[in-house]
């Protein structure tokens, strides 16, 4: 009988020893994070000064998790760009002053989504597709809240096609805003060039810039009626169970891209990689739910007092967080690269 007794006190040291250096690691990994996120907060959450005071700025307006991550996602796209474009300067290449103008623009855009431009009419009501935010939020535009208003009571909508449709309209919405900003921006650069008396070199450079902010406001507003007319048919007549895509941002990518001076074998490529980015773009709204979801249950559990049970909710919270930033960002910088190739491919038409 000794011999089995030594087995099993032996086996039971092991499991304690096991047990203590699974804790040790567990406890190792977790200071490791916790120095991580302080290094993060002493250093700053991004690489560019300006950047880290709009993320500063935020923390303390009452935006709801998901807005905060998708916020992160557009201030690291602007982040790349403007580390890009520091570059550029230093090698010169941006004399005329064109892309430093675009990325304040750039900007000004995500200041105005968020609701931090300083104007009170353009606060944005913190909603999301997972709350019935719809009834509190508005479009801006008589067109688009009559075209809503009818979608809503007309019955040939499900739940989730409402829900569908909202983020269709708000897209949309989102588009004319940009438009908008870049449309002001032109008539000021307008102003100040029919103010110049002696042509020069400069001058013709600025012409150029003009010309080519002109297309671009060209190209925004083709895409500003395409997607008028599409919410239109879709509100009068209903979702095409035959349609190819679903996503907003994609269904605006296809139509462009049939516009564009694309062979038939490359419009068949961008038709392939559009459903990879749809797919791409589900993942994420899978987290921003998960992540909404976990934000609610932390708030319960925080006024239960269970430390336990809060600590793992934290833990959760925090990794659902991460993970709705990081695919965030990889959808909008997947968004940019498709933009510009349909871009550069109605430019071509141009010529």
């Amino acid at each position: 009988m000794a011999a089995p007794r030594a087995l099993v006190a032996l086996g039971t040291a092991l499991l304690f020893a096991a047990g203590v250096q699974a804790s040790k690691y567990s406890r190792e990994a977790n200071e490791g994070l916790a120095t991580a996120e302080a290094k993060r907060l002493e250093t700053g959450e991004f690489r560019v000064v300006r950047l880290n005071q709009v993320w500063e700025k935020a923390q303390r307006l009452h935006l709801s998790a998901v807005k905060l991550a998708e916020l992160h996602s557009d201030l690291k796209i602007q982040e790349k760009d403007e580390l890009r474009w520091k570059k550029l300067k230093a090698e010169g290449l941006d004399e005329d002053g064109e892309k430093e103008a675009k990325l304040r623009r750039n900007l000004n855009v995500i200041m105005t989504k968020y609701g931090m431009n300083g104007k009170k009419d353009s606060q944005l009501v913190d909603t999301n597709y997972i709350k019935d935010g719809t009834e509190s939020d508005t479009l801006d535009d008589p067109r688009l809240e009559k075209l809503w208003s009818k979608a809503k009571t007309s019955g040939k909508f499900s739940d989730e096609e409402l829900d569908k449709l909202w983020r269709e309209f708000k897209h949309h919405k989102e588009k004319i805003h940009e438009y908008n900003i870049l449309l002001e921006t032109v008539s000021r650069t307008e102003d100040i060039h029919k103010n110049v008396i002696n042509p020069s070199e400069e001058n013709l450079v600025k012409e150029e810039i003009l010309h080519n902010k002109h297309r671009e406001l060209k190209d925004k507003l083709r895409s500003i009626n395409q997607g008028f007319e599409r919410l239109r048919k879709v509100s009068h007549q209903g979702y095409d169970t035959t349609s190819e895509f679903e996503e907003p941002r994609v269904i605006d990518l296809w139509d462009m891209a049939k516009s564009a001076n694309f062979t038939e074998k490359e419009l068949e490529s961008f038709r392939e990689e559009l459903k990879h980015f749809e797919a791409k773009i589900e993942k994420h709204h899978h987290y921003q739910k998960q992540l909404e979801i976990s934000h609610q249950k932390l708030k319960h559990v925080e006024g239960t007092g269970d430390k336990d049970h809060l600590n793992r909710n934290k833990e959760k919270y925090a990794m659902l967080e991460e993970k709705t930033k990081e695919l965030g960002y990889k959808v909008k910088k997947h968004l940019q690269d498709l933009s510009s190739r349909i871009s550069q491919g109605l430019q071509h038409n141009e010529l």
